[in-house]
């Protein structure tokens, strides 16, 4: 099942996904549940199916989409977690994830602009799969983490270099205002039951600038949703970002910067494509 959040009419929803559009969750259904992070918490995704069958399907392109948790309560990032990835930036490979956060705000949905902040020509873009909790989570085990996942999303980690590495803290970097998105949509772990042979594409004006499959990952996701849930009680809706394949607009010779006008894409097998425009703040 494939989940999104929007606002229509300038009323926020969501609905499941078809190709006859999006069926959106009825007014008494979200009467009971008024987001997908209540759908997720009550454990609800089941009602949520039956529920928008009566509905009619809304018009994608008449949609503006949120992220598919429009309020996470964490949104919690993997850096330096593809192999490939470590040897371009010269690092060695680390012996737990390398954590930052992000903040709500940072976040666009699909078809938003992203902003290339006016402070820094250094703009850097990051594909990444997306992992959303369905269960809240605390002392997991890699053979449980699984379990706990409701499902998976494309994740932009737009990064501006020049504030990332100011120190050896990322956090700076990584929280401008709508620099990064994540969509189009939520697709449920029940439709995507191996990960590993599925391949990440990040495309900017339709050029692959990064491709991979998960099985270049130093972490996979059971590790880092086990190793986060030891810091920290994972709660439903909350995002994990698993981290950026090699490609990246750092590591080139020269740089390759996001500029406005530039079309980032970020395509995973089985889930769909998250389509952001530059514009300059």
């Amino acid at each position: 099942m494939r989940i999104a959040s929007f606002i229509f009419q300038e009323q926020p929803g969501y609905g499941v996904v078809s190709d006859a559009g999006v069926r959106p969750a009825p007014p008494a259904f979200r009467a009971r549940f008024p987001d997908l992070k209540s759908v997720l918490a009550a454990g609800a995704l089941s009602e949520l199916a039956v529920a928008v069958k009566g509905s009619e399907p809304l018009d994608i392109n008449t949609l503006a989409f949120s992220i598919p948790i429009p309020d996470p309560a964490r949104i919690i990032c993997v850096g330096m977690n593809y192999l490939e990835h470590i040897h371009e930036m010269g690092r060695k490979r680390p012996a737990y994830p390398s954590l930052f956060t992000r903040f709500n705000d940072t976040m666009v949905g699909h078809e938003q602009p992203i902003l290339r902040p006016r402070i820094s020509t250094e703009y850097d873009y990051e594909g990444e799969l997306a992992v959303v909790i369905g269960r809240t989570a605390r002392y997991l085990t890699e053979t449980d983490a699984l379990d706990y996942i409701a499902g998976y999303s494309c994740f932009l980690d737009g990064s501006v270099r020049d504030w990332q590495n100011h120190t050896t803290q990322f956090s700076p970097g990584k929280n401008f205002p709508a620099s990064g998105s994540c969509g189009p949509w939520l697709v449920t772990a029940d439709e995507i039951p191996d990960l590993s042979q599925l391949r990440l594409q990040t495309r900017i004006n339709a050029e692959v600038l990064q491709s991979t499959t998960f099985s270049d990952l130093c972490f996979n996701v059971p590790q880092i949703v086990a190793y986060c849930s030891g810091f920290c009680q994972l709660n439903p809706g909350d995002i994990i970002a698993t981290g950026t394949p090699s490609g990246v607009g750092f590591a080139r010779k020269p740089p390759r910067w996001l500029k406005a006008g530039d079309r980032v894409e970020v395509e995973i097998d089985g889930i769909g494509i998250l389509a952001n425009t530059v514009i300059d703040e």
